[in-house]
């Protein structure tokens, strides 16, 4: 009630943030005729000339109306396309750091070359994230048009692309490139041993297209870069087969579909333990003994796999790999791998080659990726819904932008059946009768399985189709062209993010391209291309008459967003469209999140076979039930981040350090400071405070020394020196290892001894954060149980990640010091046993004072210790050229 009659007194924060907005775009348009007045010459040169103000103090602000006319006018003569007044609004939206909601088909690539051009104004760089490489490819090259007119460089990032052309991409004015690929470069980045390796440079500006997509729909899921841990294959299908029988008896586990949880019960967990001995995979004990707990790991992702990822589904199975599914936009996401041992279930499930399982050695989710750019900002046609989570995780206020031209698409109220076999039959007799009249159909569906069944039907029923879905990937782009064609009817798994717009009567660019490839002859293509463009005009026209995109869902998505995706596909700047939904009671949405009282009341009405019932009723019910899913979502993504923020402060300090000790030419001040610290911790842990020679550890002291520092002194007879104490020790135990690494400089050669260290230090951090990160992920799935003992979980895991951290600081100490006081020149090393060349070193490897230092640092960073030594000695790098560490 309050917040009504504020919004009748103040208005709606949204028509506020308009009216600002919409204040400025006479000012932009009266530059206009001043803009088209110019040369093309003058106009490039105006890139030139904002730099020059930037430079001489102006802000991007007082920038805007002058670089919008420009981008304006460039655009109109390179790309042909004239950006509408709310375009510009969208433009201004964007360059302040918010995101801009427009509807699909309104132009948002077009709309983000304003905000785009203005903020590369600066030389820092803009980065444009899309939800895939196709859209990052297609958009770079058509925009680099217009820039490359206007005198700014671009740059596009996609997979395989070598250091040196990621480089040159990120030091380019605009970068393009998916969400993934951006977050992988950050991550491997921090895996470099010189900044001259790193590609990123400094972030700055980020506009993110899809922003719904990309910040909520794959916010759950992290970024992880791994190396192979232990193999475990057999286990997976020894364990698999154990679950394959233990599953298709009744009462022996515990499923939450809406949690996407499951658990054994007391039932389960005995018999699971007797099917394990008869297998011969339980060693003595029960199943939750110590020396079982990886048994017990393996038997719970063997369950997962079973009983909650359904094939083509959540995944499918191609080429002997299991690909998982995008369940937001339907995709396959090759290279993309469950982690924690549940893909090597899911392998063992279905029969086919086990990958080696892998252990995190880097990880960052996107919501944290994305928060360290400086200024971000977003577009999507869907993200009202999701505004309150914007403002909170990201900071970023949602602005929904006018349509052009009013939306003239038909709305229809949803059915509901009692089958899911009544649904399909109402769903194919609609596609059959409104395919008679020749009007296109989009069918949305929300699975593969979904998108088979319905095809199968038309089959049954003759009507001719394409399926669009993770199976034809490939066959994506074409199919969409011409899904607005006249009788066209196109099943489509979700159409969120899929980036190409359905034109009524078929997209020309695309059919254009289709039917001139392979034709060289320039008059023949250009005779084609006006054939395809009459053809279009015609089909248009025709399409626009029958009614235009007829789109229909097959079941509601737990998202409103993606349903409003679907939706928005038809009715398309001020198109002519229609849409309906089909549901029913066996939907996923229904049965797990929607009422009891829906069901008992639509069978108490007696409903018939094949009879729906039709209400707005309902239509509130299941809008209901969507924002139920869409908070609990919420709050599953809010818990994940506050857990990864304590992760997060942490992998921000290492990154920091870690850079500082990449800039810096000599660190051996940091390794000098580490050793003084490891002898004080050795001294204290072998002398009790205050005590009498006595009661020292000499002995354990000396051995600690030698095994770290590879020194022996004489502890003991320091200790009978009068007036020693505890203080004393450590400093000339300090002077005594400091003279001896002096000694071992002097031989190694101080250069050399730098790079070493340098190198030492560099890996042995890697080592460190690698086993932390492990240590983390075990603590993290476990810390859920300390709720039982009535303690606050996230509490104990920042307390407990915090102890572990100090406890990693404290190895890394130990590991440098311990590597550096083993290094030892080549020369004095045996000689090498003959090599597959034939011949014998005397005194280690070939050529050793040719060796420049610059060749071996870059051998010490980028060659493995395994792998062959590059000096052509036949030897593993280990044992030649990187035997000094």
């Amino acid at each position: 009630m309050l917040s009504r009659l504020a919004r009748a007194l103040f208005g709606h924060s949204n028509d506020r943030s308009l009216k600002k907005y919409q204040r400025r775009v006479p000012e932009i348009n009266a530059l206009e005729p001043q803009m088209q007045a110019l040369t093309d010459d003058e106009l490039k040169g105006k890139t030139a000339e904002f730099r020059q103000r930037l430079a001489e103090g102006a802000s991007l602000d007082d920038l805007l109306d002058e670089a919008f006319a420009v981008c304006r006018e460039a655009s109109r003569r390179v790309l042909g396309m004239r950006h509408f007044d709310v375009q510009l609004i969208g433009g201004m939206v964007l360059h302040d750091g918010r995101i801009a909601e427009m509807r699909t088909g309104e132009g948002k690539t077009l709309v983000g070359t304003l905000a785009v051009y203005l903020n590369a104004l600066s030389g820092k760089g803009v980065h444009v994230v899309t939800v895939n490489d196709y859209l990052a490819k297609r958009d770079a090259e058509e925009m680099s048009r217009l820039y490359g007119f206007l005198g700014l460089t671009t740059g596009v990032i996609i997979p395989n692309l070598t250091d040196d052309q990621r480089r040159a991409a990120y030091g380019a004015d605009i970068t393009y490139g998916t969400n993934n690929e951006f977050g992988f470069d950050y991550l491997r980045d921090n895996m470099k041993y010189s900044l001259d390796e790193m590609v990123q440079r400094a972030f700055s500006f980020a506009i993110v297209d899809e922003v719904d997509s990309i910040l909520i729909d794959e916010a759950r899921t992290p970024l992880i870069i791994s190396g192979p841990a232990d193999d475990s294959s057999d286990l997976y299908r020894h364990v698999d087969a154990v679950i394959a029988r233990l599953v298709k008896e009744p009462d022996v586990y515990d499923k939450d579909e809406k949690l996407r949880t499951v658990t054994l019960t007391e039932k389960g967990s005995d018999r699971v333990e007797e099917l394990l001995q008869e297998a011969g995979l339980l060693r003595e004990g029960g199943l939750y003994d110590l020396h079982n707990v990886s048994v017990v790991h393996h038997v719970q992702q063997s369950l997962r796999a079973r009983t909650l990822f359904t094939r083509d589904v959540d995944y499918i199975v191609r080429d002997d790999k299991v690909m998982l599914i995008d369940e937001f936009t339907g995709r396959m996401m090759d290279g993309r791998r469950y982690s924690d041992g549940l893909h090597q279930a899911l392998e063992a499930k279905e029969g086919v080659e086990i990958q080696q399982e892998n252990q995190t050695l880097a990880s960052i989710t996107f919501q944290n990726y994305f928060r360290l750019y400086p200024k971000l900002a977003g577009m999507t046609g869907t993200a009202m819904t999701e505004a309150d989570e914007f403002a909170e995780i990201y900071n970023l206020q949602v602005v929904e932008i006018p349509t052009n031209l009013p939306v003239r698409r038909k709305d229809a109220d949803d059915e509901v059946y009692l089958t899911a076999e009544e649904k399909y039959e109402a769903v194919a007799e609609l596609v059959r009768k409104v395919h008679e009249t020749g009007q296109p159909i989009l069918v949305g569906t929300a699975s593969i399985e979904q998108s088979e069944v319905l095809s199968h039907l038309l089959r049954q029923k003759r009507i001719p189709h394409n399926v669009l879905n993770a199976r034809h990937h490939e066959r994506e782009a074409s199919i969409i062209a011409q899904a607005g064609a006249p009788g066209a009817i196109t099943i489509a798994t979700n159409m969120a993010g899929r980036g190409t717009d359905i034109k009524l009567g078929g997209n020309v660019e695309m059919l254009v391209a289709e039917k001139t490839a392979g034709i060289e002859d320039e008059a023949e293509r250009a005779a084609i291309a006006e054939q395809v463009r009459a053809q279009v005009a015609v089909d248009h026209k025709r399409v626009h008459e029958l009614g235009g995109l007829y789109v229909i869902g097959t079941e509601r998505h737990e998202s409103r967003r993606v349903d409003n995706q679907l939706r928005g596909r038809s009715g398309r700047q001020g198109d002519p469209g229609n849409s309906r939904f089909f549901l029913s009671l066996q939907d996923d949405l229904i049965r797990i999140f929607g009422s009891d009282r829906m069901g008992a009341m639509m069978q108490k009405m007696g409903l018939k076979r094949g009879e729906a019932i039709v209400h707005p009723w309902l239509n509130r019910a299941l809008e209901k039930a969507q924002k139920k899913v869409e908070a609990r979502n919420f709050d599953m993504r809010k818990n994940t981040l506050k857990y990864d923020d304590v992760m997060n402060a942490q992998r921000k300090e290492v990154y920091a350090q870690r850079r500082e000790y990449m800039a810096s030419a000599d660190v051996s001040g940091v390794i000098a400071e580490m050793r003084g610290k490891v002898i004080e911790e050795l001294v204290h842990a072998h002398i009790p405070e205050n005590s009498f020679v006595e009661a020292w550890d000499v002995d354990g002291l000396a051995g600690e020394l030698h095994r770290i520092l590879n020194l022996d002194m004489p502890i003991a007879d320091w200790a009978k020196e009068d007036g020693m104490d505890e203080e004393h020790l450590i400093d000339r135990i300090e002077e005594t290892a400091t003279k001896a690494h002096a000694a071992r400089s002097a031989t190694v050669g101080p250069e050399m001894m730098r790079l070493i260290e340098k190198h030492i230090l560099l890996t042995s951090f890697d080592a460190a954060w690698k086993e932390h990160l492990h240590g983390l992920d075990q603590m993290r799935q476990g810390i859920g149980l300390r709720a039982y003992a009535q303690r606050d979980p996230l509490n104990e895991y920042k307390q407990e990640a915090f102890q572990m951290f100090t406890y990693m600081l404290e190895d890394l100490r130990l590991r440098v010091v311990q590597s550096v006081g083993h290094v030892q020149p080549v020369s004095e090393a045996p000689s090498m046993p003959p090599g597959p060349t034939g011949f014998m070193e005397e005194d280690g490897p070939a050529d050793e004072e040719a060796l420049d230092t610059a060749t071996l640092a870059r051998w010490l960073n980028e060659v493995p210790r395994n792998a062959p030594c590059p000096c052509g000695s036949g030897q593993k790098f280990k044992h030649c050229h990187g035997r000094m560490i």
